[in-house]
């Protein structure tokens, strides 16, 4: 296995990726920013390919196995002071903001995903270890994570890798169909490096 850096080449598998870690949410956002006649995926591979914005390729790091793409790991500083949410937030993003806010200064782990034929092979495992040392080396003494309650063998891995459930906010589903009920989030600080 081989981590290494992810490139705006690789939007396609970052889209993937970032949607499957979220229940297909990104991409119900998607659809609805390009409407009935739009290509909900070309928006998200062009949002992975800037250079700036938090789901942008400059914030990953992709795992590979025999040169092929196999997980990835996408996060960045969040806000240290974070702000109000604003008035216009879609709801189904609200309750994902305020957990954000609930760990201001951390180095928040937005994606962690695998490709179903990789599982099992302890990639999840390496991932969070290289986002604890990225995260050190940035200068950041505690990493976030939001996850679903659906998602039982990563809430099993976040446990056993020393996470810790802090808060809990309840999915706002609206017209987006999934099978979640509560978002979770997870910490752990860091040592110094």
């Amino acid at each position: 296995m081989q981590i290494r850096k992810a490139k705006a080449t690789d939007s396609a598998h970052l889209v993937r990726f970032i949607n499957m870690a979220a229940d297909d949410l990104p991409l119900h956002f998607w659809r609805k920013s390009v409407g009935p006649e739009g290509d909900p995926w070309a928006l998200g591979r062009e949002r992975a390919a800037r250079e700036t914005g938090n789901f942008s390729y400059s914030n990953a790091w992709l795992a590979q196995i025999d040169g092929e793409v196999a997980a990835c790991l996408l996060g960045y500083a969040a806000e240290t002071a974070p702000g109000p949410i604003a008035p216009d937030t879609p709801p189904i993003f609200v309750p994902l903001l305020q957990l954000e806010a609930l760990a201001p200064g951390s180095w928040y782990l937005n994606v962690l995903a695998t490709y179903p034929q990789f599982r099992g092979k302890g990639l999840g495992g390496a991932l969070l270890a290289h986002a604890e040392t990225v995260a050190a080396k940035a200068g950041h003494d505690t990493i976030s994570l939001i996850a679903a309650d659906t998602h039982q063998d990563a809430l099993r891995l976040y446990t056993a890798k020393g996470y810790l459930q802090v808060a809990h906010r309840p999915v706002v589903k609206g017209d987006w169909q999934v099978d979640a009920n509560e978002w979770i989030l997870f910490t752990k600080p860091l040592p110094a490096v």
